[in-house]
């Protein structure tokens, strides 16, 4: 308060900064993510190797100020939603793998039959979850399109459709090239001079 700001810019942080994230913009001041592992970088490229809270601040700010970087408008509701039943999912079918790798282990009659109650609750909350994570992409006009161009292609599992849609926003907004990026899947070129090195795939969202 007192100042007049143009960009809040934050670092991406796991989701720690989503809150934050989310009220400033509630509270009409643009807000905008940095990678975290970019500004390090660039901290360290202007001679700064310390890192504390104050530094981080300031490298933040020049980070913004020297990429431009654009405000990032909230996801709405059902981008909300979908991240969180996504994530749900997620997190469901790795308990469902352990329980059932615990269960061919076990010998005793009474760990099988408490193994079994324990996948049986897990494999129902998979179905519900993944009801509803269908039930709000058909809800979606973009997200329906999308997931049936996806389910077009072979080799494209039913659970990646939400799951990209969940992790990549942009997908369908954005430029393929854009896409990915993000996802670090763009070649990096490496040239110099007359010699045109080896491209490679590096960093993106989840790298």
């Amino acid at each position: 308060q007192g100042h007049d700001v143009e960009l809040v810019v934050m670092e991406a942080s796991g989701g720690y900064e989503r809150l934050a994230f989310l009220l400033l913009w509630e509270l009409g001041v643009c807000c905008g993510l940095a990678n975290a592992r970019s500004v390090r970088y660039f901290a360290e490229a202007m001679g700064f190797l310390e890192k504390t809270d104050k530094i981080d601040a300031a490298m933040i700010a020049r980070y913004g100020a020297v990429k431009q970087l654009k405000a990032m408008p909230p996801p709405n509701a059902a981008q909300l939603r979908l991240k969180a039943l996504v994530a749900r999912l997620s997190q469901v079918t790795g308990d469902l793998t352990v329980q059932k790798q615990r269960k061919s282990a076990a010998l005793d009659a009474e760990t099988i039959a408490s193994l079994d109650e324990v996948i049986a609750l897990l494999t129902r909350q998979s179905r519900r979850l993944e009801g509803e994570i269908a039930s709000l992409i058909d809800d979606d006009p973009l997200w329906a399109c999308l997931d049936r161009a996806f389910r077009s292609l072979k080799g494209v599992a039913s659970r990646t459709v939400p799951r990209l849609m969940a992790q990549l926003p942009e997908i369908g907004i954005v430029s393929n090239r854009a896409i990915a990026k993000l996802a670090g899947l763009a070649p990096i070129a490496n040239d110099s001079g007359k010699r045109s090195g080896r491209r490679s795939v590096r960093g993106g969202r989840a790298g």
